[in-house]
């Protein structure tokens, strides 16, 4: 076990990949993050508030917070956020815990209200969080309900997606992300409609994998193990063209095409005949799938047919929840529904892969004396994710 924390050297400046360029053509990738990144309980401990505290968490979609009073909660760096649709049709975000005794004022599923009603003591805030009443206010000395309101969070909605940041002075997600919007912003929206059961922020309906959370990135970040560990997609893929087409400071952008050729799968086949873009969409976006992280832990995966938002959250050092749902857009035909579903089931059975691998990678770090070998080009943004990491716990001592 490691004693203390790294340092972040000169070498982990985050690296910026021309848009487009092939992978040969990129310049050497960092270094992948050494062992003690993932087995480190002091590097769990220095990520939840250096990392996770520290930056824009995904908590959910717009739809799940339809009208006014409209409330949910969801994990955010080892505390719950409690997210609020306001009267005003905006965003509202406080920790989630009265004021009074420290109660958990929300829990999932909760109905919509005009207020936010403590289950205990009935202490009463307005959906902005303000503190309005409290049983019996006469008999508790000193009750100043000015400065007794909930805890705030800052809240912001992003490509239809709700984030929360507990970090006050954080820079807007939307200005940190410059340019995504414009990349992928006709796949997203808040009019968005939810498919199936899964929702972001249902942690406990979420899968959990036997991994530490940067072994699941790592591992969405590229695609250099498709070849030997993916049948089916390397079927359906261009891969000689799957490239990250934008490594930035706080997201990273990868694109592949479908291939023209048929699989020899005959759901692969048929999906390649059915893919039809969402309304929106333009015909160049029928034939390819995009990828964004938006650092550190969200991901979202942009199909013709539909979007899939997701999170890694750790459980533990070694485990963790991946909770998250599928969108589609209104006015979606039948043949894009087919495509879908059968989108959805390709993309299970890459999961079921993806998790055994990550298990298996998560088993080998933990060997004593094991070092990282070289990045592949193909794995640059693999590269640029360490640094992030690296930079993030550069101050964190122990």
């Amino acid at each position: 076990m490691q004693s203390e924390l790294p340092s972040a050297t000169a070498e982990s400046a985050v690296p910026t990949a021309a848009p487009g360029a092939a992978p040969g053509s990129d310049p050497a990738p960092a270094a992948a993050l050494a062992a003690h990144y993932y087995t480190d309980p002091l590097v769990a401990e220095a990520e939840t508030e250096h990392v996770f505290a520290r930056s824009w968490q995904l908590v959910c979609h717009e739809s799940d917070l339809p009208g006014p009073g409209a409330r949910l909660a969801a994990t955010v760096a080892g505390r719950e956020a409690l997210v609020v649709r306001t009267e005003d049709g905006g965003l509202a975000a406080h920790l989630n815990v009265c004021r009074h005794r420290g109660t958990r004022l929300v829990s999932a599923p909760e109905p919509s209200g005009k207020a936010i009603r403590c289950p205990y003591h009935g202490w009463t805030y307005k959906l902005d969080g303000t503190l309005v009443g409290a049983p019996e206010a006469r008999q508790i000395p000193c009750l100043d309900k000015p400065s007794l309101g909930l805890y705030p969070v800052r809240v912001e909605s992003f490509l239809g997606f709700v984030f929360v940041n507990l970090d006050r002075d954080a820079v807007p997600l939307a200005e940190q992300c410059a340019g995504l919007a414009e990349a992928v912003g006709r796949y997203t929206g808040p009019d968005l409609i939810p498919v199936g059961r899964y929702r972001i922020h249902d942690l406990a309906g979420a899968e959990v994998q036997r991994a530490n959370w940067k072994v699941v990135v790592d591992n969405y970040l590229e695609g250099y193990h498709v070849p030997v560990a993916h049948p089916g997609l390397m079927r359906l893929f261009d891969y000689q063209n799957y490239v990250a087409s934008e490594l930035r400071e706080s997201y990273a952008l990868f694109q592949v095409p479908i291939r023209d050729k048929p699989s020899s799968n005959f759901v692969e086949r048929l999906y390649q005949r059915l893919a039809a873009p969402m309304p929106g969409l333009t015909q160049a976006d029928r034939r390819v799938w995009r990828y964004a992280v938006i650092y550190p832990n969200t991901l979202i995966d942009f199909y013709p047919d539909h979007v899939l938002a997701w999170t890694a959250l750790p459980t533990a050092q070694d485990r963790v929840a991946i909770p998250g749902g599928y969108y589609t857009k209104h006015g979606v035909g039948m043949r894009t529904r087919l495509a879908r579903r059968l989108n959805i089931h390709i993309g299970w059975i890459t999961n079921h892969e993806d998790a055994e691998l990550v298990t298996r990678v998560q088993q080998g770090l933990s060997t004593p004396g094991f070092a990282p070998g070289p990045l592949s080009r193909r794995e640059s943004a693999v590269g640029w994710f360490a640094d992030r990491i690296r930079a993030s716990l550069a101050g964190a001592g122990r």
